[in-house]
């Protein structure tokens, strides 16, 4: 499948920052956030805000072994009108990305490898994530949760699977093998093992011995990984316990 552009990965976070604003007025700032139950709407703009205001700042850092300081960073803590510093800590974060160029060279906290680079593309990638899920907290704290937007959701499997998944070490479970079928989204295959966890995108894999297979829109597939609830279950064939640890196992704190 091929990835997002760099131009619309900075119109989407810019899109979804948005959104996530937009929910947050409607819900109001001390309803609670159900995908994250510990916080209120407040927090959970807040929360955005400094993400995005750490990555602005490590992109702007260019070439690094190590994350930015605190000083680089500068201060992350809501100032004035909750919206307004949102609104400014997206700025700030895009017009980063957008100096820095997609191919720039950063930390981050996945290794390299052909598919996940530690390019300020990758970061504006994964960032569209960062915006689209919380986007969508901050929908469903309001009561109006919305799907994720076709280019977020098609998009967000394939970062979920190629970024995430496979930082998270050897599976401590029984060996597998999931196929996870998002229709025209694309379908992909996870080899999962004691050496770690393996992707393979496209094709049937009618010739591979699947443990399971798991059947949604991408919007609730990507919604299913960061555990989010979606409203109804997925449509899973074969091991009945396999899904459950897979979308359990990865540490997404």
């Amino acid at each position: 499948m091929k990835t997002l552009s760099f131009p619309a990965t900075l119109a989407l976070i810019d899109d979804r920052s948005a959104a996530l604003r937009s929910a947050a007025v409607a819900a109001g700032l001390d309803a609670r956030v159900p995908g994250c139950p510990d916080w209120s709407v407040a927090d959970l703009v807040a929360h955005l805000g400094r993400v995005q205001l750490f990555w602005a700042a490590d992109v702007a850092a260019g070439p690094a072994s190590d994350p930015p300081r605190d000083e680089v960073i500068g201060d992350t803590q809501p100032q004035g009108d909750l919206m307004t510093w949102s609104a400014e800590a997206t700025s700030r974060l895009v017009v980063a990305l957008t100096e820095a160029g997609p191919d720039r060279m950063c930390w981050t906290w996945w290794e390299e490898t052909a598919v996940a680079p530690n390019t300020a593309a990758a970061v504006a990638r994964h960032q569209v994530q960062e915006a689209g899920v919380h986007a969508f907290d901050a929908q469903q704290a309001s009561g109006r949760a919305e799907p994720l937007p076709p280019a977020v959701a098609a998009d967000g499997v394939s970062e979920y699977l190629t970024v995430e998944l496979p930082t998270n070490g050897p599976w401590p479970y029984e060996p597998g093998t999931v196929v996870l079928d998002t229709g025209a989204g694309g379908s992909w295959l996870i080899d999962l093992g004691p050496e770690g966890v393996h992707v393979l995108e496209g094709g049937t894999h009618g010739h591979v011995k699947r443990t399971a297979t798991v059947t949604a829109d991408p919007s609730d597939m990507v919604l299913a990984f960061y555990r989010r609830d979606i409203g109804h279950p997925l449509q899973i064939e074969g091991d009945a316990d396999l899904v459950p640890e897979l979308l359990a196992w990865p540490n997404l704190d």
